[in-house]
């Protein structure tokens, strides 16, 4: 299967240490620059479906505003109770200044 890259973002509107929320294809995904590296996941928690968005991002991962829970930005999987499921991920690519993510 050909992953179909979409634009999300440009690379300039996503700061080293920051999030943002976009929506591509119906979907709300979580983009987060760590470290100079761009990652994508759902936005929505795997738990109570709150948007991770309005969370924090701590090291290589977002804290859920509603419950505590921790999902990693590069497996998706939660580090903390209560969730249990991990969130989706994406692959990202950057081309000419431009945030691409595979859908």
């Amino acid at each position: 299967m050909t992953s179909n890259y979409i634009k999300a973002a440009n690379l300039q509107a996503l700061k080293p240490g920051n999030m943002l929320k976009v929506r591509l294809d119906n979907k709300n995904i979580l983009l987060a620059n760590i470290d100079g590296k761009i990652y994508a996941i759902d936005d929505q928690c795997s738990h109570e479906d709150a948007s991770l968005y309005n969370g924090a991002l701590k090291g290589d991962c977002v804290e859920c505003p509603l419950h505590g829970s921790h999902f990693n930005f590069k497996s998706g999987e939660p580090m903390q109770l209560p969730a249990t499921e991990a969130v989706r991920t994406y692959a990202v690519k950057i081309e000419n200044n431009e945030i691409l993510i595979a859908l």
